[in-house]
């Protein structure tokens, strides 16, 4: 099993998208960040306890839905690897 910072840096080169999500009810908010890569496999990550692992998916769909079941709200916007390199 990779540590935590093997995994982030295995994505570093095969992220193709971020999203922010925010649990509103909590302040302050939890934060949670879902990177998709290029593969379309999809990791999700507690921005507020060291970027641990939370959830990991094969496709966005079901990383989406776990997140809505849980009554996160996305933050508008979305970070796309080919806007940036």
């Amino acid at each position: 099993m990779l540590s935590l910072a093997q995994n982030l840096a295995l994505q570093t080169d095969s992220w193709q998208l971020i999203e922010l999500w925010i649990d509103p009810i909590v302040f302050p908010p939890r934060i949670l960040m879902l990177v998709g890569s290029q593969e379309g496999n999809c990791c999700i990550y507690d921005a507020t306890a060291n970027y641990k692992p939370l959830f990991e998916s094969p496709n966005y769909d079901e990383a989406n839905s776990w997140l809505v079941e849980d009554d996160y709200e996305r933050v508008d916007g979305r970070l796309l690897a080919e806007e940036i390199f």
